[in-house]
């Protein structure tokens, strides 16, 4: 699983002309301004290879639930499959700023909605949206199975990172994610009668997710 520019700044300072040494101290030599200033550089920031490799699937990740939910929302036109798929392009967008910052590749650029670079999340897309056709509780267990897994995904990819930044983004993809199980279980309960029954994560896990009202989440 689951990548700006150098910046150099100018010389600082100059060192006096000869002319304007000499004119300042006529009765010696130049005064010796001392050695050049170092130029300050900007570090690029470097990501492991597990990190770079979990950005690279998490940016097509969520892409496959934004991908996803639009074509639910245009097969069955119900709630919250369009307002999800609108988070979902924000949890994109803050995957690749982290990706531009890192300078590693887009996996999803040129990729339409409903194509990956990742063959098993094509596979996967794929198998979703067969399963989701089925019926309007089908395709809001895909969603809710979606956000399982992006939770867990999620949990995985904090523990491999060391950086600051890459986990502050993806805990709040995480925190987007409990939003989003917590709409699909609500949604499919209020359908079904049922409550909802954990799909990937254990059922204490969900339950717990369930029961803890909807949090604001900012994907930076």
């Amino acid at each position: 699983m689951l990548k700006h520019t150098a910046i150099i700044a100018a010389l600082a300072g100059a060192l006096l002309s000869s002319s304007s040494a000499l004119a300042g101290n006529r009765n010696g030599p130049p005064a010796f301004a001392g050695p050049p200033k170092p130029a300050t550089q900007y570090v690029v920031p470097q990501a492991t290879a597990a990190e770079s490799a979990d950005l690279i699937f998490m940016r097509e990740e969520e892409k496959l639930a934004r991908d996803v939910y639009l074509r639910m929302h245009e097969s069955w036109g119900v709630a919250p499959f369009a307002r999800i798929a609108s988070s979902e392009q924000i949890h994109m967008d803050a995957v690749l700023r982290l990706l531009t910052r890192y300078r590693i590749p887009d996996p999803a650029a040129g990729n339409l909605i409903g194509e990956f670079s990742n063959p098993e999340l094509q596979a996967l897309f794929d198998a979703l949206i067969l399963r989701g056709s089925e019926s309007v509780v089908a395709a809001l267990g895909v969603g809710a199975l979606i956000e399982e897994v992006d939770v867990e995904d999620l949990a995985a990819a904090i523990a491999r990172s060391d950086k600051r930044d890459i986990d502050l983004v993806y805990e709040s993809l995480a925190c987007g994610s409990r939003n989003h199980l917590k709409a699909f279980a609500g949604a499919l309960e209020v359908l079904t009668g049922q409550p909802y029954v954990a799909q990937v994560l254990p059922q204490a896990a969900v339950d717990a997710i369930l029961a803890v009202p909807v949090g604001e989440c900012s994907a930076r």
